[in-house]
């Protein structure tokens, strides 16, 4: 047996503190979920699968050590969802209202932060969403810890990168009626961004190639959310004309998920939405694979493509975690819920 301060007691008492903290975590997130309704935006399959493929874009240079790391920049995919609830200032960054800004909104509105916040005010973009924005923000931050050579940084910015990038791809996050619930719809953004991709993208053709530049990011996301936003009206409307179709009870079903009996849209209705989209979901959750890879290797390529080899054994500071995660079991912050199924 190991003497009771010795390194290796040390770091399983470390290891067994961080576990401990990540249940906590885990159990509150769930007990949000339960009671306000919500699930995590484009779903937590659909950002874990995303950072996931991004990773096979990269140049060796970056995969000797984005491999390596998989696994955490697949399961840390969907921490911005999870701090959403707990830390001040994070719901804004996942969703842009265009429409309160009128129909001109993607002309006026500046491309960069302090322009921005020069023209309309810091409070009320953060009221009406700010990722296109915040995505550049995410991205030199990026740059900068691949500036600084610090492993923890670089894997904690690209998981977060990927969720954000991810996020500005999805129709309804460009939207003030989100969730359908301005057009007794509620429950459709869950619909879209989960509910579709756990059926149907296995089907999804994602070999997009490897990663390339990208000479403007401030540009290539507003493209994105304009692109999103351009489709929101179909997202609305095809839903809208099966349901009038649809006999109310063929419309919903009851799917044993987690072993527990719950209420979801029927395949029958899923598959004459998905067809009825023509290809949408797949188109944004590639547009996504391929930004997500774009960026993170513009972010290597901006700091001098710095050897990231030496960087293979360097392991995440578990204290420096495990602080993060107490921090964020603080807080209940009362934020616009997400999506509703």
């Amino acid at each position: 047996m190991a003497p009771f301060h010795s390194p290796q007691r040390k770091k399983t008492e470390k290891k067994r503190i961080f576990f401990i903290y990540a249940l906590h975590l885990s159990l509150i997130v769930a007990f949000i979920l339960l009671q306000t309704g919500a699930k995590p935006r484009w779903g937590f399959w659909a950002h874990k699968r995303i950072n996931r493929l991004a990773v096979f874009r990269l140049p060796m240079e970056m995969q000797v050590f984005y491999k390596k790391h998989i696994d955490y920049l697949t399961e840390n995919a969907v921490n911005p969802d999870k701090r959403r609830y707990a830390v001040v200032g994070e719901a804004e960054r996942h969703f842009i209202d265009l429409d309160v800004y009128g129909d001109s909104a993607l002309a006026v509105l500046p491309k960069h932060w302090q322009a921005a916040v020069n023209k309309v005010g810091e409070d009320s973009l953060r009221k009406h969403g700010i990722v296109p924005w915040h995505v550049q923000i995410a991205a030199s931050q990026l740059t900068s810890a691949f500036r600084e050579k610090n492993a923890a940084r670089i894997l904690r910015m690209s998981a977060d990168l990927g969720h954000y990038i991810a996020d500005a791809h999805v129709p309804l996050h460009t939207t003030r009626n989100y969730n359908g619930q301005l057009t007794g719809q509620d429950g459709i953004h869950g619909f879209w961004e989960s509910r579709l991709p756990e059926i149907y993208a296995e089907q999804y053709d994602m070999w997009l190639g490897p990663a390339a530049y990208r000479e403007d990011i401030a540009h290539d996301i507003w493209q994105a959310v304009e692109a999103s936003h351009s489709g929101s009206d179909s997202v609305l409307a095809f839903e809208k004309q099966l349901t009038e179709a649809f006999k109310p009870d063929k419309k919903y079903a009851f799917e044993l998920r987690n072993n527990i009996l719950t209420r979801m849209h029927s395949r029958d209705f899923s598959e004459k939405y998905h067809r009825a989209l023509a290809g949408q979901v797949e188109r944004r959750m590639r547009a996504s694979v391929q930004m997500v890879g774009d960026v993170w290797y513009t972010c290597w390529v901006n700091a001098g493509q710095p050897d990231l080899g030496t960087l293979v054994n360097e392991e995440m500071d578990e204290k420096q975690q495990a602080a993060e995660q107490q921090g964020w079991l603080q807080r209940l912050l009362k934020v616009r819920p997400e999506s509703e199924d």
